[in-house]
């Protein structure tokens, strides 16, 4: 192995590593979990947003919209609110170019915890809220394309974990 090889092999080495699903949190969105797709092959992360509304408040833009944290459950909705910091020109999986309000916030998975540029689109018809882009992750996480929630619980496991504890 020639030196710059080796020095690569280390340092990936230290890198934590999650799997191509996690569950995730965006605390200062009010959201404290959902379900998100790694996706290496996407540059931005994005979220399920509707209803979104943007609007001045002391000279900055803003913008308001709903999340539906889980799939297929409408009943469960989030208000939240950020700072608008861009709106770009994204290409969505279908190749169609749409302008979306670009936030940055932090995301938790696990013990980590980091802030990150999302982008707000409805992905109401796709398998996952949340895509958390190479942007994200990157010098961050190895990705495990094999494995799923390495640093995460969801509730239902850590509720059946700590009643099995009381047996």
């Amino acid at each position: 192995m020639q030196n710059r090889e080796k020095i690569i092999a280390i340092s990936q080495e230290r890198l934590p590593v999650i799997g191509w699903r996690e569950h995730i949190a965006l605390p200062e969105l009010g959201i404290p979990e959902l379900k998100a797709k790694i996706d290496t092959g996407a540059r931005s992360s994005a979220l399920h947003a509707f209803d979104v509304e943007t609007f001045q408040d002391d000279g900055k833009m803003m913008v308001r919209f709903k999340v539906h944290p889980y799939q297929r459950d409408s009943d469960r909705t989030i208000l939240a609110q950020a700072e608008v910091i861009d709106q770009r020109d994204v290409r969505n999986s279908g190749g169609h170019t749409q302008l979306r309000p670009v936030i940055q916030t932090t995301v938790e998975i696990g013990e980590f915890a980091f802030p990150i540029e999302l982008t707000l689109t409805n992905r109401d018809k796709m398998g996952f809220r949340m895509l958390l882009g190479r942007q994200a992750v990157r010098r961050r996480f190895l990705v495990d394309a094999g494995q799923s929630f390495l640093h995460s619980q969801t509730r239902s496991q850590t509720r059946q974990q700590a009643s099995e504890k009381s047996l």
